[in-house]
């Protein structure tokens, strides 16, 4: 594998990491702020588009898009994550394992594979106040798409940040 110079990573490091606030990011006149998302709000637009919701306040359980996944937050951390089980991870390739980690990367996008207590997951980790609800639909959708393309595009969507395998 190509090392990069120190010089050229320490920028490319330097410019993904730049801070937001060093850029000017208009509002459109008359925009309202979005509201902190709480655990009621949350789990209340799971029901609305999710099927088979199941569980209690903190762990749900249901459907979205055909795939099973769970939501489990805790409101006293400011935590929320969406998974979505897949593959038991002991029977992965190491050609599976490349594709994940890459697809990590470039084609994943607010979704990542992960593995806990030896099952291969579609997680999306988030704070829980900061979380709006097109951001929820949205990673609903990639869980879903994540844990569905396993094993042939690795992609949470269409967005792509280049090609899985390319280096930069």
């Amino acid at each position: 594998m190509q090392r990069l110079p120190h010089r050229l990573l320490a920028t490319l490091l330097a410019i993904a990491f730049a801070p937001l606030n060093s850029f000017a990011i208009s509002k459109p006149h008359g925009s309202l702020e979005k509201q902190p998302m709480n655990q009621k709000t949350m789990e209340d637009l799971i029901r609305r588009v999710a099927e088979n919701v199941e569980g209690e306040t903190g762990a749900l359980r249901f459907t979205y898009d055909g795939v099973a996944l769970a939501c489990v937050s805790d409101v006293q951390h400011d935590r929320m994550r969406l998974i979505a089980p897949i593959a038991s991870a002991d029977e992965l390739t190491q050609e599976q394992w490349r594709r994940m980690l890459d697809a990590n990367f470039h084609t994943a996008l607010d979704a990542r594979y992960a593995t806990s207590d030896g099952v291969l997951y579609s997680a999306f980790i988030h704070p829980l106040s900061p979380l709006t609800a097109e951001q929820l639909n949205s990673a609903l959708h990639q869980v879903a798409m994540l844990a569905k393309t396993f094993g042939s595009s690795y992609t949470s969507g269409t967005l792509s940040y280049g090609e899985a395998g390319t280096e930069l």
